[in-house]
Order: structure tokens, then sequence, then C-alpha cells
């Protein structure tokens, strides 16, 4: 299956089945009481989303006993459904990802380290650091040489842009920082608790990673 077969609203909604199986009411609660709701063009998308998933097989709906009197539908995804979600997030970072606002990438980041790992992660926060600075110093480039040509609203929501790829860049270096932090942590305590059997990495927290990780699993595309 193609990825353009999905839209962000089905990896979106795999995502979270993958951490917890859920009812499409729990979805469309989340998408619409959170920031995912900007994955979805409005509540009344998830359930016609969550049928072509499961018309793909990438989940499977059950019938289950809650704790009311209601039955509720609770979606888990498949194997296929697993493979498709970590195709996705392995998928290379391009230039037309930072230009539209990392917003797909967020996404990914936010469901990689339950799927790839620690060390994916770590790979696509500098991967995705390093797009930033250069589509960055394109955008202060052009600043330098328009602005004056520009009107003053024009050259405002530039720098509004410039100052926003500004943060994410220094979010970037906080997000490595935190994790090598969290590695490091991880491994003292192993190795006080059980000398040689300290796991560096941080694999071994992701059920999945060992299985799923890869060293070129995200890389800038060429």
């Amino acid at each position: 299956m193609k990825n353009s077969a999905i839209p962000v609203l089905g990896y979106a909604l795999l995502g979270l089945i993958d951490l917890k199986p859920s009812s499409g009411y729990d979805l469309r609660k989340i998408f619409a009481e959170t920031a995912m709701g900007n994955y979805s063009s409005s509540p009344g998308a998830i359930y016609p989303a969550l049928e072509r998933l499961e018309s793909q097989r990438l989940i499977r709906g059950v019938v289950e006993d809650s704790a009311g009197l209601r039955r509720r539908r609770i979606y888990r995804i498949t194997t296929k459904g697993s493979a498709e979600l970590s195709n996705w997030l392995s998928k290379p970072i391009r230039e037309c990802d930072v230009m539209r606002g990392a917003q797909e990438l967020m996404l990914r980041f936010s469901f990689m380290e339950h799927v790839l790992g620690v060390q994916a992660v770590l790979v696509f926060l500098e991967v995705f650091r390093a797009a930033l600075k250069s589509y960055l110093s394109g955008l202060e480039s052009y600043a330098t040489g328009n602005a004056k040509q520009m009107p003053l609203s024009g050259r405002l929501a530039l720098e509004s842009g410039i100052r926003g790829y500004r943060g994410m860049h220094e979010w970037t270096a906080y997000a490595i920082r935190a994790y090598r932090q969290s590695i490091t942590s991880q491994a003292k305590q192993g190795l006080a608790g059980k000398p040689g059997k300290a796991d560096p990495s941080g694999l071994k927290n992701t059920p999945r990673a060992q299985k799923r990780h890869s060293r070129n699993s995200v890389r800038p595309s060429g």
C-alpha cells in the first residue's frame, strides 16, 4: 500500500490506536478537545476515517461491553496497520515538510518513541534540526535582501515566520538534550541496580522498537 493512500488524519488515528485501543467516541473526543484537531477537517470526519482504515485492514473493530449499559466498538491496530505506521514514521524528512510548518513532522515525532525507539527519535531530531537550520538560513537571506522593498505588514509577517522557525530550531536542541539526559540517567540506574545489564540506547523501554528500529529509518531525503 502506498503512503499516499492514507491521509495524515489516518496516520494520526493509527498512532493513537497503537498507543491505546479506543472507541470512535474516545478518538473523536481527543480530536475535539486537543491540538490533534489540527489534523482533522471536522469532528465528523473521524468515523468515516475509521471505516476506511478498517476496510484497508489496518485496524480491526470489535464490539465490547463497557462499564455502562452501552456496548462500544473498540478499535485495535492490526499487524498490517503497525507496519504501515512504522513505514510512515520512518519516512525521510523533506524540505517541503519543514516549509509547511512541520505539523506532520511533529505528529510523527509524538508517536515515534513508542514504535521505533529512542535512538530513532534522536536521529530524527538531529536531521530535523539540520533541516530547520538550512531552511531558516534561506529565510533570513531572503529577508536581508528584500525587506526594504516590502511593506511593513509583509516584513512583520516574514519576521513572524522566521521567529517561529528559530523557536522550533531551539526546541530541537532542547529535545535532544532531554533525551540524552534521560538515556544517561537510565543507564546509571541500570548500572547501579544490575551490573552489566544497563541499556544506554533506551531501546528496551519500547516494546516494538527492537523489531523495527534501524539507524537508517529516519534520514534526510536525497
